[in-house]
């Protein structure tokens, strides 16, 4: 399997679907601006699962997650005549909510929680997952289970700052250029936290994936 040009393949397909969807997402936040509130509802509904899920891996709480959230949209919704399309809608929306949520960890001190198994499911390769993919179906879960514990411990000890990047880049699978725009820094700040915070992170959980 030639693995660069299936990865190359599957970048231009996604490339091209952020496009179409940031095209759709500009035709619903201009009707909003001409008043149509209805179609705010949509990027509601759009979106919201996937903003959850950001938030919820930043905060642990599932009733506080929602609430932020729901506070994200509030914003956006007030400020959405401030948004001039020099980034895409998401990337503007979830920019808000990073900064909500992360003013909310600032303040309250919370634990922090990483899902080891969203990485999972939502299918975004990592050096961690690819390192545990030749255990048996059982020892594998039982690994799991073990290591999920332990990816929190390790991810709590990361400042937030690169904790944020390791949730938007692993979870949510964004670009460092989008990730960059989320978090206000340029892309090879991005990938030098990343580095970083994938170094840290393999260096904690070496026992587990060496």
């Amino acid at each position: 399997m030639n693995l660069s040009g299936t990865i190359h393949s599957s970048l231009s397909e996604a490339s091209n679907d952020k496009i179409t969807e940031a095209s759709q997402d500009l035709i619903l936040v201009e009707r909003v601006k001409r008043g149509q509130i209805g179609a705010f509802d949509l990027l509601v509904k759009k979106y919201r699962e996937r903003l959850f899920a950001v938030v919820y891996n930043l905060t642990s709480n599932r009733e506080e997650a929602a609430d932020l959230t729901q506070d994200a949209f509030i914003k956006a919704f007030r400020s959405i005549n401030k948004f001039k399309a020099k980034s895409a809608f998401f990337t503007w929306l979830y920019k808000i909510a990073v900064n909500t949520t992360l003013n909310h960890l600032k303040k309250n001190k919370l634990r922090r929680f990483f899902s080891f198994e969203k990485m999972n499911e939502e299918g975004y390769s990592s050096e961690i997952l690819e390192k545990v993919t030749t255990y048996t179906k059982a020892d594998k879960a039982v690994l799991l289970n073990e290591l999920q514990e332990k990816l929190n411990e390790a991810l709590q000890s990361l400042s937030i700052k690169h904790r944020t990047i390791v949730v938007l880049h692993e979870i949510e699978g964004l670009s460092h250029k989008e990730i960059g725009e989320i978090v206000g820094c340029g892309e090879g700040t991005v990938r030098s936290r990343l580095h970083y915070a994938k170094q840290q992170l393999q260096s904690k959980l070496s026992q587990y994936i060496n």
